[in-house]
């Protein structure tokens, strides 16, 4: 056997468990994974005792901002940080200019990611022309994601062309996407019961980021429970796959476990944030605009988890969100106008590796929120998501034991911050390969641009 790479002497998390054993790669796949008896020679060796080696994260719903808002961020500083944060495919969304909602600008949006990102990818159109969705889903689409809220004050990150709160043109869309077999990512929110709370705390003179905050999560977070439970009965009344986004609250936890055990076809995501930022009151107050789109109620906290724990989550999903400071800092006297979401993607896998250490989660769990659920829910397995022989080499070599405190001199995105600067974390990403190249090597992004492949559904061939 011949052999490019050979990973030696470190714990591997493998689908039915974790052991020690040396991994050996050739032509971008798993060669081999040898436990016990002496692995081939390769042209380099990597010693990785004291080291684990998971399959890489697949990040199904970040935010590039590519094309349109790439003063924000672009596809390659996207994957730059998707590289130092242990991510080996990262999917983007629709909302940028244009739009992706058509065939022509998915294929479009494609052409760039080929030629810039540094890691493998796809990106998830809106299916918000009915006509357009078969041939999205030809052309490759893992998923369609809609909108179901509208920005008030601001122009972006909601922008036309996205979104969909109409019920009746809800029910239209998912039996179109049901039609492909494909996940229908639904943002849930009532933009109704938001405009209406609002205005109270607009006549009241309240706009900052305390008063956004609590705008959103009143009558117990009512605006994203009240739309979680439609979309479930929606999807119950089409069979469409729906792949409910931002569970947050500890009612649509159990919306989704309860319509899970009933067998309807329904996954879910989890926003690190949700767990790790907007749910500690303290960090609305200290942070602002830095750490909201909304804030999570403190006490849904310990159901979150253990809806990550017992399977009610299936995936996490970073919501990378860059956006420049001078864009978030008008939300300290004005949130409404401030554009929602964080940037991510880099700090999430530390963040989830430090609660593995502190007993919240497994290392089993972990993965398969992270990589294997999005290969299951998305298509890609077994291609991606976990290290299997003959599966591609995409692979986060971590250390659980470093302990470092997350520096913003360090964060790749373009927009040149984190909500997570100064927070100490024991795990750290030491590696990065994107099918057996590494695009992250010892704390340094080593990736070129172009290196990324697009991944489509198992199954389905490169379109003519």
């Amino acid at each position: 056997m011949t052999a490019d790479l050979v990973i030696r002497g470190a714990r591997v998390v493998l689908p039915d468990g974790t052991v020690e054993a040396d991994l050996v790669i050739g032509g971008g796949r798993i060669a081999a994974i040898t436990a016990g008896e002496r692995a081939p020679g390769a042209a380099l060796v990597l010693e990785a005792r004291g080291l684990v080696v998971l399959p890489g994260a697949i990040d199904t719903h970040t935010h590039h901002r590519d094309p349109g808002y790439t003063h924000k961020e672009d596809i390659t500083t996207a994957t730059r940080a998707a590289a130092a944060g242990g991510v080996t495919t990262s999917v983007g969304m629709p909302n940028v200019d244009p739009p992706t909602n058509s065939v022509e600008r998915y294929r479009a949006v494609i052409e760039r990611y080929g030629r810039a990102s540094l890691v493998d990818f796809n990106h998830n159109p809106a299916p918000t022309i009915l006509e357009e969705i078969p041939g999205l889903a030809a052309a490759g689409a893992l998923g369609f994601k809609v909108y179901m809220i509208e920005d008030s004050k601001r122009s972006y990150p909601h922008i036309p062309g996205v979104g969909v709160r109409d019920h009746g043109r809800l029910l239209e869309v998912a039996e179109a996407v049901a039609a492909t077999g494909r996940p229908l990512m639904v943002h849930p929110h009532d933009q109704e019961l938001i405009t209406t709370v609002e205005q109270r705390f607009w006549a009241r003179g309240e706009t900052d980021h305390l008063a956004y905050a609590c705008a959103y999560a009143s009558y117990d977070s009512l605006v994203w429970d009240g739309p979680a439970a439609w979309l479930i009965r929606l999807q119950e009344a089409t069979g469409v796959h729906l792949h409910l986004l931002h569970v947050k609250t500890s009612r649509t936890a159990e919306l989704v476990r309860v319509a899970k055990a009933r067998g309807q076809r329904i996954t879910s995501e989890l926003n690190p944030v949700a767990v790790f930022l907007c749910n500690d009151w303290s960090n609305i107050e200290r942070l602002g605009p830095y750490a909201l789109s909304t804030w999570v109620r403190d006490e849904y906290t310990d159901d979150l988890w253990r809806a990550l724990r017992d399977g009610t989550i299936d995936v996490i999903g970073t919501d990378h969100a860059p956006h420049l400071r001078e864009e978030k800092e008008i939300g300290w006297t004005d949130m409404w106008r401030a554009p929602g979401g964080v940037p991510q993607i880099q700090e999430y896998l530390s963040l989830f590796l430090d609660a593995v250490g502190q007993g919240r989660l497994s290392l089993e769990r972990l993965v398969e929120l992270i990589a294997g659920g999005p290969a299951r829910v998305f298509g890609l397995a077994p291609q991606k998501g976990a290290i299997a022989v003959g599966a591609d080499a995409d692979l986060a070599i971590v250390d659980l034991s470093r302990e470092r405190v997350i520096e913003e001199n360090e964060v790749e995105s373009k927009c040149g911050w984190t909500p997570f600067a100064g927070r100490r974390v024991r795990g750290a990403v030491v590696h990065t390969l994107v099918r057996g190249e590494f695009v992250y090597r010892d704390g340094r992004v080593v990736g070129r641009p172009g290196h990324g492949r697009l991944v489509r559904p198992a199954g389905q061939a490169v379109p003519a």
